[in-house]
């Protein structure tokens, strides 16, 4: 009996799996961004210009995960004497730490709409764990590509001291507000 019941986990697991469709980031088309105080007088606003990597999504089963780099180096604050500071060792020390990671290990629906994905952001050499808020999300065919496209909002907080980036504290409030713009293209 007990053999019976494995075989059935193992085809049931197997046969959710089969639903998974793997999704290649967009890096045209995808910027994280992020707001952070200054001196408390003003946000300021930044994104990083050059993000690669996927998302495995079961609609089906309801779950999924993903798998984001994002080039440290690429920080764009529209002000190039800010993105030269905030590229050297006072902040994301660049050189040392040239990529920034999120691992999205659970992504979580309401109904059949992905609206959250728990993971671990990895900045500065540190791991900690950063929830992302799914805002919206929709899925089309690609009117030029023919093969579908998914796009998303998402939003999410955290403080930068928690993975080291100290400067300007207490001066420059830790809180950082994210705001990610995601299309990702299905694989072949």
């Amino acid at each position: 009996m007990q053999l019976k019941r494995l075989i059935a986990i193992i085809l049931a697991a197997g046969a959710t799996s089969a639903f998974a469709q793997t999704y290649n980031i967009e890096p045209n088309h995808t910027y994280p961004s992020f707001e952070a105080d200054h001196l408390g007088i003003s946000v300021w606003r930044g994104k990083f210009t050059k993000t690669s990597g996927k998302v495995v999504l079961d609609r089906e089963a309801k779950t999924g995960t993903m798998d984001i780099a994002i080039d440290a180096n690429s920080i764009d604050f529209g002000h190039q004497k800010m993105n030269d500071h905030a590229k050297s060792k006072d902040m994301f020390n660049v050189e040392q730490f040239p990529t920034i990671t999120y691992k999205g290990k659970a992504i979580k629906f309401n109904g059949d709409q992905p609206v959250a994905v728990e993971g671990d952001l990895t900045m500065l050499g540190v791991t900690k764990p950063v929830t992302l808020t799914i805002n919206k999300f929709k899925c089309i065919e690609h009117p030029m590509l023919k093969r579908e496209v998914c796009g998303a909002d998402a939003t999410g907080e955290f403080k930068r001291t928690d993975f080291g980036l100290n400067y300007g504290v207490p001066r420059f409030a830790p809180e950082v507000k994210l705001a990610i713009q995601v299309e990702a293209l299905k694989a072949d």
